[in-house]
C-alpha cells in the first residue's frame, strides 16, 4: 500500500456525512495539544497533510483522508482542550459517541504524551475504544522529550491509567524524528489486509 497516495475526502459534522463504502477505518483520536496531525502526517511520509494548527483544537469535525484507495485514515476531533464553548465541547462529544456507536471502527489508534499521566478524558476515549470491542492501540508521542531512563516507568503509567488489557499494545513514538513509525504502520498494513480478506 503506498500511504503516500493520500486524498482528503470529507469533513463531516454529522454520522450521515461520513463515508460507509465498506473501506476499513482507522481512526485517530487524541487530545487537544497531543500532536495528532504530527502523527499522521509522520505515519503519511507527507509534511502538511493533516493540519498542524497553531491553536490546539482545530480538527472540530471528522475528517476522512482515503489512504490508496484501499483504506481511510479518520481524524476525529481533538479533546479537552479548553478555549472552546461548551455548547461546542457538548456537539464534539455527541458526534464522537454517535462514531464509536455506528461500529463503523475497524482500528483505533489513540495518541497520548509520554511525557505525562493520561489525563481524565484520555482514559474516557481509552474507555470509548475499549468497549467497541475492536482492536486499537496507543501511540505514546513525544518520545524525543522523554528521559530514557523515565521511558519504561512512563510507560507503565499510561497502561495503568488508561486499565489497558495485555493485548494492547503501547508504542512509544516520535513525530519529530520518525521512531516507532515502522511499528505503527505495520499495524495499519495488517488492519487492512484483514478487512479486505
Amino acid at each position: 500500500m503506498n500511504l503516500q497516495n493520500a486524498e482528503f475526502v470529507v469533513s463531516a459534522v454529522s454520522l450521515e456525512a461520513c463515508p460507509r463504502d465498506g473501506l476499513p477505518q482507522v481512526a485517530f483520536a487524541g487530545k487537544s495539544n497531543v500532536g495528532k496531525s504530527s502523527v499522521i502526517n509522520r505515519v503519511l511520509r507527507r509534511k502538511n497533510f493533516a493540519r498542524v494548527g497553531e491553536a490546539p483544537g482545530k480538527t472540530t469535525h471528522i475528517n476522512y483522508f482515503r489512504i490508496d484507495g484501499k483504506l481511510y485514515l479518520v481524524d476525529l476531533p481533538g479533546y479537552g482542550y479548553a478555549r472552546v464553548s461548551k455548547a461546542e465541547k457538548a456537539r464534539w462529544a455527541r458526534l464522537m459517541e454517535a462514531y464509536f456507536a455506528s461500529g463503523q471502527i475497524d482500528l483505533g489508534v489513540m495518541i497520548v504524551d509520554a511525557r505525562h499521566k493520561p489525563t481524565q478524558n484520555d482514559v474516557t476515549m481509552a474507555d470509548w475504544f475499549l468497549q467497541s470491542g475492536k482492536p486499537f492501540v496507543v501511540v505514546a508521542n513525544k518520545l524525543d522529550k522523554v528521559k530514557r531512563s523515565q521511558l519504561a516507568g512512563n510507560l507503565a503509567q499510561i497502561r495503568a491509567a488508561l486499565s489497558l488489557p495485555e493485548d494492547v499494545r503501547v508504542i512509544p513514538f516520535s513525530a519529530e524524528k520518525g521512531d516507532g513509525r515502522d511499528e505503527l504502520v505495520s499495524i495499519l498494513l495488517v488492519a487492512a489486509r484483514e478487512t479486505e480478506s
